[in-house]
């Protein structure tokens, strides 16, 4: 298993449009992805779970990956959040 942790720095957090986009970034793999903020986790293929964490400006959340190709996928994620959160 692979994770990262990452500060959100948009201002409006996780909001719909780029959750949408994260989604299809994970789908692209065969890995699960799972982004856990505080007590509350979701699957990164589901928008629905990602809107539901209720991530803001300057949370904080780890990403984890497992699978086949889990590096592939963290690294695109990672790469991902930078840009767009």
């Amino acid at each position: 298993m692979k994770e990262f942790t990452y500060t959100i720095t948009d201002p409006v957090g996780i909001h719909a449009r780029p959750a949408g986009q994260l989604v299809k970034v994970a789908k692209g793999f065969e890995s699960a992805a799972t982004m856990i903020a505080g007590e509350k986790s979701a699957d990164m293929k589901k928008p629905i779970g990602l809107m539901g964490l209720g991530v803001k400006l300057d949370d904080t959340v780890t990403i984890q990956v497992e699978g086949p190709d889990e590096d592939a996928a963290c690294a695109a994620l990672e790469e991902f959040m930078k840009a767009n959160f």
